[in-house]
């Protein structure tokens, strides 16, 4: 390829075998996999175009995950954003969602910008390429060229200078950590988050890390973000200068402080600052009670069912599918006063938000979590809304399990008794593929498939649901020919 790699321009792949030619070549490549109608794919989408001004010897590369089915299945993607790192034609990482830090640092990890190991991440994600590569070097050769001896006393701060600098963060709702300070900024990045500060009208507070080399050095350990400056909103880091920048043009930003109560200057309040949960009207708190009990299971979420507005709740709708449940939604981004109003509810600051008989479960990881456990389902059927599998329903998924299907003592591998040894060699000489299930392993199945099938002795041989026989029908059946004809009608 020519030009340099992708030559600082991030490119659109419309085949997997585009991808493959370009993984064949062996040149480092970072694919993007989106979707037009998820927000955060668009703010990270402007990122990831930074990135690629950053890093123009590597392979920028975008996949519209819903309209390249083929390459999404390959790469497991199951919601956007979602990135994929390779080199040398294999792949080496991965990382599901909106979080710019992480794809800066995973990104010059994998174009060898910075050392295994060690977490860095470009100041300014190429506001202008000269300038952020040229400080983000600077920066990330203090960090990175220090003794072995230094690098170890990298892992760990003092609790004594964590305290303060949890306290510095916590100082203000909005706080930039930066060089020099708002009415007299030291460098061009600080001066234009102060600038996107000023225009999404937020009072905030401000530390001028130039004087005072401890925060300014322990800053960097403790958020793992090695440039200035930094924007924190509520404790929690935001980024450097061009997520600010993406995140103000795309209108992210000022939903982040609404999110987190921060109150615009000029607004009832007057001031900026956090504002206090007073407590809910009683129309707005019956409202919310009603909207919550409305479905036995109730998601809140951005967007529709059909057309999420975002990964996370994308994921809850997939998952509520998946455990073939009947529930309603609310779409918060079309009522703001419900929106602001849940949060003081259910003292849960963000969304999804999913409901089971009006008692919140929790959001998207919560969910994922459960269902993987099985407390998801657990639940649902103590609540009355799945109901309980019966000893009948579990034989007839276990039968179904599988087109051909043996009930056998012992497995395939390992016969527990000579009858199912026989038509486990019947089967296997016959070249037919069947699934299995030990008896020996669950009386309650054993006893039950005796009485449902009213035969009773094993192994037992099914096909697409219905009795065929055991050893003696079986090995007759071979004997004749028929067994491949039977099993495959």
């Amino acid at each position: 390829m020519g030009g340099g790699g992708a030559g600082g321009s991030v490119k659109d792949v419309q085949s997997k075998g585009e991808l493959d030619g370009l993984r064949q070549s062996g040149a480092t490549l970072i694919l993007h996999f989106w979707a037009s109608w998820c927000e955060a794919s668009k703010q990270m989408d402007q990122v990831f175009s930074h990135l690629s001004t950053d890093f123009p010897n590597s392979h920028f590369l975008r996949v519209e995950a819903e309209e390249q089915p083929e390459i999404s299945e390959e790469y497991s993607v199951s919601a956007v954003p979602f990135f994929v790192f390779f080199k040398d034609g294999k792949v080496v990482d991965k990382l599901e969602g909106a979080d710019p830090s992480s794809l800066a640092n995973k990104v010059a990890k994998v174009t060898g910008s910075i050392n295994p190991g060690e977490a860095a991440a470009p100041a300014s994600l190429g506001m202008a390429a000269g300038p952020t590569v040229l400080e983000s070097v600077q920066d990330l050769a203090k960090a990175n060229g220090s003794s072995q001896m230094g690098n170890q006393v990298q892992t760990g701060l003092d609790d004594k200078i964590k305290k303060r600098l949890q306290q510095l963060i916590d100082s203000h709702p909005v706080m930039l950590f930066m060089k020099g300070n708002p009415e007299e900024p030291k460098c061009g990045f600080s001066r234009k988050v102060v600038d996107i500060l000023k225009d999404e009208k937020v009072k905030f507070g401000t530390f001028d890390i130039i004087s005072d080399n401890e925060v300014r050095e322990g800053l960097k350990k403790f958020s793992k973000w090695p440039t200035f400056p930094q924007l924190y909103c509520k404790g929690e880091l935001l980024g450097g200068c061009d997520i600010a920048i993406a995140m103000h043009e795309s209108g992210e930003l000022k939903e982040v402080f609404r999110d987190h109560g921060v109150d615009i200057i000029g607004t009832e309040q007057g001031t900026g600052g956090i504002l206090e949960p007073t407590g809910l009207t009683a129309n707005l708190n019956s409202r919310l009670q009603s909207l919550i009990n409305s479905s036995p299971v109730m998601l809140f979420m951005k967007g529709k069912p059909g057309e999420p507005k975002c990964g996370f709740s994308h994921k809850v709708v997939e998952i509520l599918k998946q455990e073939k449940v009947d529930f309603e939604s609310f779409d918060i981004l079309s009522d703001d006063e419900v929106r602001q109003g849940l949060k003081v509810y259910s003292n849960w600051s963000s969304y999804p938000q999913l409901y089971i008989k009006g008692e919140l479960i929790g959001g998207s990881d919560i969910a994922l979590e459960m269902q993987k456990s099985g407390e998801l389902k657990r639940i649902l059927t103590e609540r009355g809304i799945m109901k309980e599998e019966t000893l009948e329903d579990h034989l007839k998924s276990l039968i179904s399990s599988s087109p051909v299907m043996l009930f056998m003592k012992g497995t395939p591998d390992n016969p527990r008794c000579g009858f199912s040894s026989k038509v486990v060699n019947a089967l296997k000489e016959e070249g037919i593929d069947f699934g299995s299930f030990d008896i020996l392993t669950n009386d309650e199945v054993r006893q039950g498939l005796k009485v449902f099938s009213n035969w009773p002795t094993f192994p037992q041989l099914y096909y697409k649901g219905e009795l065929i026989g055991g050893c003696d029908i079986i090995l007759e059946l071979r004997n004749n020919g028929e067994l491949k004809a039977t099993l495959s009608e």
